[in-house]
């Protein structure tokens, strides 16, 4: 796991923002996380198909990276078909609290009702796993409280920020992470990373988002950049295809068109960033 500051921040602000976040985020013991979590990834309530995708994921790492401990109460955004539910829920099911937002059964989305069923028929059918789960909507015209206001050590969001730039809600659902942190609260983001060297599409129509804009996006709102891995990189990633990110797998787009190739790139090139919400704004 290969983890660097961004080069222009100050060494001084690099050492307050650790000294910042030392109280309410004591080391996580990376042995005994990588265990519990590793037991989760593989384990027996998962499909082999979701299993299989732990190699282009590394949920492992990825999640001690973010500094997850058992005891926190985190925020999962939009969790789809609940890929990491699966790890985090069990993980923090005895100490912590494990909240799913942007499930909606009132909402006037036929699609939102009917991902909300199934998230919630998923949840049924392994009740001593998931029994905690907490469920909140998020809907950035109305409906923003994703956990009560200043509660939650964590917040995390994986492969979605293009998805708010195309519905122009991206600011809407930052202020909404950002509101339900407490004060040196961590904000852990997996998105697919754009070619620099293209302009970035406001948009975000291929998918892949230039990283230097969400880093904007999140510093909009008021975080403030800690740390970033290369834990979910893809160097084969050229982002250059036909259909976007959606011509990789596991979407495949294009289905049997070039195929083996597509595979043999495997998931995309991702960013992986740590923000703080800072103790004083």
């Amino acid at each position: 796991m290969t983890n660097k500051m961004f080069a222009w921040k100050p060494a001084a602000c690099v050492i307050a923002l650790c000294c910042l976040m030392a109280p309410l985020h004591a080391e996580v013991d990376v042995e005994v996380a990588n265990d519990k979590l590793t037991q989760l990834a593989n384990g027996e309530h998962r499909s082999e198909a979701y299993k299989a995708r732990n190699v282009y994921r590394h949920p492992v790492e990825t999640l001690v990276f973010f500094g997850l401990r058992d005891d926190m109460s985190v925020v999962e955004i939009a969790p789809g078909g609940g890929w990491y539910t699966e790890i985090i829920a069990p993980y923090v099911r005895e100490h912590g609290k494990y909240y799913a937002a942007g499930f909606d059964a009132d909402s006037p989305s036929r699609f939102v009702r009917k991902s909300t069923a199934r998230f919630k028929a998923k949840l049924a059918e392994h009740p001593d796993l998931y029994d905690h789960t907490i469920i909140t909507p998020l809907s950035p015209a109305d409906k923003t409280a994703i956990a009560p206001a200043g509660s939650t050590d964590l917040v995390l969001t994986f492969r979605n920020v293009h998805n708010w730039m195309a519905a122009g809600t991206a600011d809407g659902v930052f202020a909404a992470m950002y509101a339900a942190l407490k004060p040196g609260g961590i904000l852990g983001l997996v998105e697919h990373r754009g070619n620099p060297a293209v302009a970035q599409d406001t948009k975000a129509k291929s998918g892949y988002v230039n990283q230097d804009y969400v880093v904007q996006l999140a510093e909009k709102a008021g975080f403030q950049l800690v740390e970033e891995s290369e834990i979910n990189a893809n160097p084969k990633d050229s982002k250059d295809y036909p259909e976007g990110v959606w011509t990789l797998p596991p979407t495949l787009k294009l289905k049997g068109r070039d195929r083996d190739r597509y595979l043999a790139i495997g998931e995309s090139d991702r960013m992986t960033l740590k923000f703080v919400k800072p103790e004083r704004p």
